[in-house]
């Protein structure tokens, strides 16, 4: 009997990897490849990317950031009037605007939702409302 319920646990395992392979092979076909020194997605306009943005600060700062295009735009205009950012030729702009909408676009959330408030500890502090204030 104990055979048995190990064969068929062998067996149900053996399903569940099988059945899982084609999810795992699928994800890695869709897997972007990136630069190991910058760690920049290697797409059409990241080395455009990387001599124009890396003057200033490290592509950390990009890979860790989203934003659809207009988004993007804003962040060069502002390091442009702000940071000393040099001006881009358009064919330039339009090239690194695509790279990093195209690759670190908007996200829907950046952030969890904030806990419900029975889920939050007690605060060990009196406030003005525990005070009868």
């Amino acid at each position: 009997m104990l055979r048995l319920l190990l064969n068929l646990t062998r067996l149900m395992f053996l399903a569940v990897v099988v059945a899982a392979m084609p999810i795992g092979i699928d994800k890695l076909s869709h897997a972007q490849e990136s630069d190991r020194v910058t760690g920049l997605i290697m797409s059409e306009g990241w080395e455009l990317v990387q001599a124009n943005c890396t003057e200033c600060h490290s592509t950390l700062l990009i890979t860790q950031n989203s934003g659809n295009r207009a988004v993007w735009k804003s962040r060069i205009v502002w390091m442009q009037e702000t940071q000393g950012l040099h001006e881009l030729s358009e064919a330039t702009e339009n090239s690194i605007l695509d790279y990093l909408a195209n690759n670190y676009g908007q996200k829907a959330s950046t952030r969890r939702a904030g806990l419900a408030t029975n889920l939050l500890p007690e605060n060990p502090y009196a406030t003005d409302s525990q005070n009868g204030q």
